[in-house]
């Protein structure tokens, strides 16, 4: 009796089981197959850049070059609405910065600091232990300049959206205007005064301004010529290694450990047939 009881309940779980991964692959398959709203047929399946980037894949590294770049457009575009609060200056030599050149990079940047005769509040060069400063004092003062829409901090912003490498790469190309036909069917869609449209962009309408308007807006120091695309894809590799700087190391750590794995798997499988060689089978009566 017990037996069966304990057949029937793995039985259960086992349905239970086979029920759920088909559920889920069903939503996976027919996702977007079915009526679509207003919202989704202006928008647009996010891509990445022609080529991919250099750390995707299982073998994939970090071009540094193109992180100085990336660093380079942060620093020169993006940085006038957005923070890099969880990066310190010194991260900087990661991307092959020597320590000079660390240290020229945060004296250039104004930090906020304390006036050591005063006591009051000003700014200071910064220092290679100091964290990017946010470009205002204050949430308020943010969403005063950003048509009350705080520009969120960019340090982890490709883990917070899905496939956010191409994600943010597709979010710096995707500015224009609507496909007309497919304005004229959905109206209410139409792109309000302060918003911009944006086909990559989850609700279309965005209120970031196009951040990159113009080929050679960045002039990059490595003779690379600075398209839009160019520029959208080293900044948004630059912002993959400020969401995971470790993430290189963890794939280059990754293939030793399944090596491993392996390894012990086949040895434990030898010990148990040694083990076991000389026990034979009991012969039924």
């Amino acid at each position: 009796m017990i037996r069966l009881i304990s057949i029937l309940a793995g039985l259960g779980f086992a349905i239970a089981a086979l029920w759920s991964f088909g559920k889920g692959a069903y939503v996976v398959m027919t996702e977007g197959m079915g009526e679509q709203s207003a919202e989704y047929a202006l928008h647009e399946k996010v891509r990445g850049p022609e080529g991919g980037f250099s750390f995707e894949g299982p073998v994939g590294n970090w071009d540094r070059q193109q992180l100085q770049r990336g660093y380079q457009v942060y620093k020169e575009v993006c940085s006038a609405c957005h923070s890099l609060n969880y990066v310190a200056f010194r991260n900087l030599a990661e991307l092959g910065y020597d320590e000079g050149q660390v240290k020229a990079e945060a004296a250039s940047w104004q930090v906020p600091g304390i006036d050591p005769n005063t006591g009051e509040a000003t700014s200071r060069p910064g220092l290679p232990t100091d964290k990017f400063p946010s470009p205002y004092p204050n949430s308020v003062a943010a969403a005063a300049a950003n048509n009350n829409a705080i520009p969120p901090d960019l340090s982890l912003m490709t883990k917070a959206r899905k496939d956010g490498s191409n994600y943010l790469y597709a979010l710096l190309v995707g500015y224009g205007e609507p496909d007309p036909a497919k304005l004229a069917e959905y109206p209410e869609f139409e792109t309000p005064t302060g918003l911009y449209f944006n086909k990559y962009f989850p609700n279309v309408n965005i209120a970031m301004a196009p951040p990159l308007t113009a080929d050679g807006q960045v002039t990059y120091s490595d003779g690379t010529e600075a398209t839009i695309s160019q520029m959208s894809k080293d900044v948004a590799a630059f912002l993959t290694w400020t969401a995971e700087p470790t993430m290189v190391k963890r794939k280059q750590t990754g293939w030793p450990v399944l090596g491993f794995l392996l390894f012990a798997t086949i040895l434990a499988w030898l010990s148990k047939k040694q083990i076991w060689s000389s026990v034979k089978p009991r012969k039924e009566d």
